[in-house]
Parts: structure tokens; sequence; C-alpha cells
């Protein structure tokens, strides 16, 4: 069992999702039970997956949490390009979600990589 407040990625999983609540919190109201609730729940998968992954006891159950994340982080990506096709986000702000989504994705592949059972 491991602090999953040390983790890089969910710390960038986290600031991702104030992110994803900041920029939803301006769509009309017509979507609060739609995109506006979909990417929220997305976006604290992420990291909620992580730190549920963290206080198992063996590396399968962490990498298989992970696995999990990293869904959630490809859904927020469609996720994000769809409000931005929408006209619900600004460019720059998509821009910037969808890095820093891209930028976890990359970190929890890597983490994944390393925890699973099949590299030990």
């Amino acid at each position: 069992m491991q602090d999953f407040h040390q983790l890089k990625v969910w710390q960038k999983a986290h600031a991702v999702a104030l992110g994803v609540y900041k920029a939803t919190g301006s769509f009309p109201k017509e979507e609060l039970y739609g995109l506006t609730s979909q990417m929220r729940r997305a976006a604290v998968s992420v990291p909620s997956n992580i730190a549920e992954g963290c206080g198992r006891d063996s590396q399968p159950q962490f990498a298989h949490f992970l696995q999990i994340a990293f869904g959630s982080a490809s859904e927020l990506e469609y996720q994000l390009l769809l409000a931005r096709d929408l006209g619900l986000l600004a460019m720059p702000v998509y821009h910037q979600l969808n890095a820093d989504v891209t930028e976890c994705k990359r970190m929890l592949a890597s983490l994944i990589q390393t925890v699973q059972p099949s590299n030990r």
C-alpha cells in the first residue's frame, strides 16, 4: 500500500479534475445532467481510481485500477473534444485541458508498464 498523494500521476490527474470542474462551471444549465455531469464524472474517476489502486495490497490490483483510470482519461479526452466542437469550451481552455489529459495518459501508461505482473 502506498500514499497516492506522492504519485506525480495522481497530482496531475487531480489538477485535471479541478480544471474540468472550473471549465464546466460555465456550461449551459441544460447540460448540467448531460455533458457537464459526464465530464466531471470521468475527470474525478481518474485520480479516484489511482487512489483506490494505491489502497490495494497487490501490484496486479494496482495495475487494474490504473487501467480503469486510463480508460476514464480516454473518455474525458473525447468529451473535451465534443465540448469544444459544441462551442462550450474556448480553444485555449480545450488545448490546455487536452494537453493535461494526454500527459496524464502518458504517465499512466508508463506506470502500468512498471507495475504489471508480466513485467515483474
